[in-house]
């Protein structure tokens, strides 16, 4: 995007935000990550790796790095941008850590059609009751592939099979009895996995002047 990798523009978000601690969950063709980004310290970051020897989902992905991750841990898609203060996510989640059997905040923004994202249900003070994915809309939000967990979410993801956070890992908390929130953002979100999303984050970029780790 406008020359640079679409993790570089994520990276330097996080880094603006006082983000300095970075796992890259990664796989195919991973090691070109590594030779691009590297340690990280030529922008003020420490960058680890969890290599997947094969694909192992969006939950799988992060129980294979759980040897990487000591305490309450901030979670990206790598194929997703917000926008906006995600320190905000981290507060909300802080607020609320409080309470019985709460593992996890997840970052959600307000969509009209939600039959490309996951669709959500809200109860009372913003608790999560369950999830859709790629479903028609239930409440106005959908899943922002942003999230604050608790490390006992690790626990919960099976060992060695891929596993999807969003169809298995957050359904199945539910069903336990842990509490998830949702917390509403405002900024800017985009999926560059379509070609629509990867053009209207490529103008954004472009009309924005959005910063990116350079080399």
């Amino acid at each position: 995007v406008e020359g640079q990798p679409f993790l570089a523009y994520q990276l330097a978000h996080l880094r603006e935000l006082e983000f300095h601690d970075v796992v890259l969950c990664v796989g195919h063709l991973g090691e070109q990550i590594r030779d691009h980004f590297g340690d990280g310290q030529r922008w003020g970051l420490s960058i680890q790796y969890a290599v997947e020897r094969r694909l192992l989902g969006t939950a799988g992905a992060l129980k294979n790095a759980q040897p990487l991750i000591e305490d309450t841990f901030l979670a990206l898609n790598g194929d997703s941008y917000l926008d906006d203060d995600l320190r905000h996510v981290v507060a909300f989640h802080q607020r609320r850590r409080h309470v019985p059997n709460m593992v996890g905040t997840v970052a959600i923004v307000g969509a009209d059609d939600s039959s490309a994202y996951g669709a959500l249900k809200l109860g009372p003070q913003l608790r999560i009751e369950r999830f859709v994915e790629k479903a028609p809309l239930i409440d106005p939000w959908i899943n922002a592939g942003v999230y604050v967990l608790e490390p006992q979410v690790l626990e919960s993801i099976p060992t060695g099979r891929a596993v999807s956070i969003e169809r298995e890992t957050f359904p199945w908390l539910l069903e336990q009895g842990q509490r998830l929130y949702g917390c509403p953002m405002r900024g800017y979100f985009v999926d560059i996995g379509t070609p629509q999303g990867y053009r209207a984050f490529q103008s954004y970029v472009a009309a924005r002047g959005l910063p990116a780790l350079k080399t």
